[in-house]
């Protein structure tokens, strides 16, 4: 969702690429082997090959993956500055991923299973990758012929949804000569709504007013996604990703409310947005000089047409009052890379550049009704303009193994960027900062590993932060801010890997960040607020994360995975001059899935619990936050063999998690103003039911 300028003969050189994602499945079995060390191209990973997933009759290679001991899928940060250096923990044949529209766990998704050799787990560091940390998955396909996949996905929620009838993808997966290609039809479907009653009290907790709310929506994604590669020569391969899609939005919002004093009040609120996006890029590599260059070429570019409208009406016969927000948002991005990777004194090096331009261009309108029912229109010219920022990056790596059970991985180098921004807060800034990082990893044991890398990173903007925006339903305004700038930090990050052969493995994942330039929201002259650079601010993350099996004490088939986070944050609030922790983040999440493959049959069950804690959002006139819970639990059922096909029954929600709020606002800037209300919602989500259907043909 970013954009910009004139392609470049590079640019059209590296349009002509991406990676390929296939589809398949296999049949159950009950002796399950354990993985273990053993050579394989990736020297001291761990392999799994498939005869491993049998039992679990996989689809594809994300059903593979998602069985492997331990390992959890980071799909990178498709927001992220550019392509930049590999952040994602899974790679293809080597290989990155290249589209950012395309998540990892869709373009996993469209890999058959039978074509999947097997599957690698290797310490990043020592790949000759820059910017890949910890444990990294390495999935080796052979593209044999055409083959076909589809995925359907059905559901309801007893209340406040409409039925989930059109979710799922249909894919095609092939190769003819030297060219393979994935063709895939796909669209997210997915609704949504709860219903339940909301208090506003005042200071002195006194009841001012209830009301009855119920909120519904729904979205829809359907798209097409094409992957080409073609094999020019061994040491020589193009790649070429095409997609586009369209976004469908749409939310109702009512609320009835009996005020102690004063007429009852009806109000309704329509959300609605739409728009296109495509995404076109690729990679060609080939041997040049003493080593490879590699030559990537990606745009993107996404529209926005959104609209809200809030109107309310009075028992009393009093005329109705409301307001209209509509808003369109042009956002593109289009970036041109190199990589030049060479072996120099038993080391691999690789020098990189990068080009990336992106722009938003955004139109805004803000209306009142007026007492003939007519909306008629307020100036707004802060929410009207267009940001561009132009970004050239230069990076080089050094990537060498010390000894047989240490390597180091080390890189430096630094990015330009010029933003400029036009409308009513014109603005022009240009910005040079170091980029680097280093990192260790240390391997004593086939069944032990350590990895740290020190890192310092720069973050990046969201262009709309630049521009201001309107909340009707919560009565809040985001102002511009034409000053703002991308935070940066140092980042410490360390994990340790420990098998435990047939009972399963474990990790421990630990990351110090120190921000410079930290974004949240932050004070304007003129009163209101806006998202701003607030300051220094630290962060430490904890997480533990495993699998265990039962199979050791008998429980055939039976595993449970898990993934435990804790955080710690530190800011200083803008407004009360108080510390306190990073607005909208989170303090804890637990996640824990349970599943029995049992022997001798084609059944498999299992159970799953997900419960986290978010951060409050402190802005100038309120505080609060917004969440669901305490805790979600799944259970669900499965056969694998539905005249040769793979249903699913999944039952959500069965513990009766509800969508939780609670906000204080005041009548002047925080601390110094008296509380106006204190809001509180508990409103009621209901079971989720799903059923899906997957198959091959």
């Amino acid at each position: 969702m970013r954009y910009a300028r004139a392609v470049t003969a590079a640019n059209v050189l590296a349009m002509l690429m991406l990676a390929p994602a296939p589809l398949l499945a296999a049949d159950a079995d009950d002796d399950v082997p354990v993985a273990g060390e053993r050579d394989s191209p990736t020297q001291g990973a761990q392999v799994f090959e498939p005869v491993y997933f049998e039992r679990y009759a996989p689809r594809n290679a994300l059903d593979m993956l998602a069985q492997v001991p331990g390992f959890v899928i980071d799909g990178g940060d498709n927001n992220s500055r550019g392509l930049g250096q590999a952040t994602a923990n899974v790679l293809v044949n080597g290989q990155r991923f290249s589209s950012k529209s395309e998540s990892v766990r869709d373009q996993l998704s469209r890999i058959p299973s039978g074509d999947v050799v097997r599957i690698e787990i290797v310490d990043g560091t020592t790949l000759d990758i820059p910017g890949l940390n910890g444990q990294v998955a390495n999935i080796v396909v052979n593209t044999t012929g055409a083959s076909g996949q589809f995925r359907w996905t059905t559901g309801f929620r007893p209340h406040n949804t409409e039925a989930q009838l059109y979710g799922g993808e249909i894919s095609l997966t092939g190769k003819e000569g030297a060219l393979d290609y994935t063709v895939s039809l796909s669209n997210e479907n997915n609704r949504f709504g709860a219903d339940g009653p909301v208090e506003l009290r005042d200071g002195a907790g006194n009841l001012i007013e209830t009301q009855a709310t119920k909120f519904s929506g729904k979205f829809d994604n359907p798209r097409l996604s094409t992957n080409f590669t073609y094999t020019i020569s061994p040491e020589s391969v193009a790649h070429l990703n095409l997609r586009y899609g369209e976004d469908f939005f749409a939310e109702r919002i009512t609320e009835f409310a009996q005020p102690v004093t004063g007429p009852d009040r009806d109000r309704l609120v329509r959300n609605s947005e739409d728009g296109p996006n495509y995404e076109i890029g690729g990679d060609i590599e080939f041997p040049f000089g003493p080593g490879k260059l590699k030559l990537i070429g990606l745009e993107r570019f996404e529209r926005d047409n959104f609209e809200s409208v809030l109107i309310d009406s009075f028992s009393d016969a009093s005329p109705d009052t409301g307001f209209r927000f509509r808003q369109t948002n042009g956002a593109g991005e289009r970036i041109g890379r190199f990589e030049y990777g060479w072996n120099m004194f038993k080391a691999d090096w690789q020098l990189s550049g990068e080009a990336a331009f992106n722009r938003l261009d955004r139109s805004s309108s803000l209306e009142v009704l007026d007492d003939d029912g007519d909306f008629v229109g307020i100036p707004f010219p802060s929410g009207n303009g267009g940001v561009t920022e132009d970004r050239y990056e230069g990076i080089l790596s050094f990537s060498k193994q010390l000894t047989p059970k240490l390597s180091l991985q080390a890189t430096a180098g630094a990015e330009y960027s010029k933003i400029q921004q036009t409308g009513s807060a014109a603005n022009s800034r240009v910005f040079k900062r170091p980029k680097g990082s280093l990192s260790l990893a240390w391997k004593p044991a086939s069944d032990f590993d350590i990895s740290v890398e020190l890192r310092r990173r720069v973050g990046q903007l969201s262009f709309g932060n630049f521009l201001a925006s309107v909340n009707l339903d919560d009565n809040n305004q985001n102002g511009g801010n034409n000053e703002l700038v991308p935070d940066q930090s140092w980042n410490i990050e360390a994990e340790v890997n420990k098998s435990f052969g047939a009972w399963g493995s474990a990790k421990l994942q630990v990351r110090q960040a120190w921000f410079e330039d930290f974004v949240d929201f932050f004070p304007l002259a003129d009163g209101g607020e806006a998202r701003g650079n607030i300051g220094d601010a630290k962060r430490l993350h904890v997480e533990l994360s495993g699998t265990m099996k039962f199979d050791p004490i008998g429980w055939k088939g039976a595993q449970l995975n898990f993934a435990a986070v804790q955080r710690w944050m530190d800011v200083t609030d803008p407004f009360t001059g108080e510390n306190r922790a990073f607005s909208y983040d989170l303090y804890n999440k637990l996640e824990a899935d349970f599943r029995h493959d049992i022997p001798g049959s084609s059944w498999a069950y299992g159970a799953s619990l997900f419960t986290f804690s978010p951060v409050e959002y402190s802005r100038r006139y309120e505080e609060g936050r917004f969440w669901e819970g305490p805790s979600f639990v799944d259970v669900f059922i499965e056969h694998k063999d539905i005249l040769g096909m793979t249903g699913r029954l999944r039952v959500g929600n069965v513990l009766g998690a509800r969508n939780k709020g609670g906000r204080t606002v005041y009548d002047d800037s925080r601390p110094d103003g008296d509380v106006l209300f204190t809001e509180v919602s508990d409103r009621r989500i209901g079971p989720i039911v799903r059923f899906t259907l997957s198959g091959n043909f």
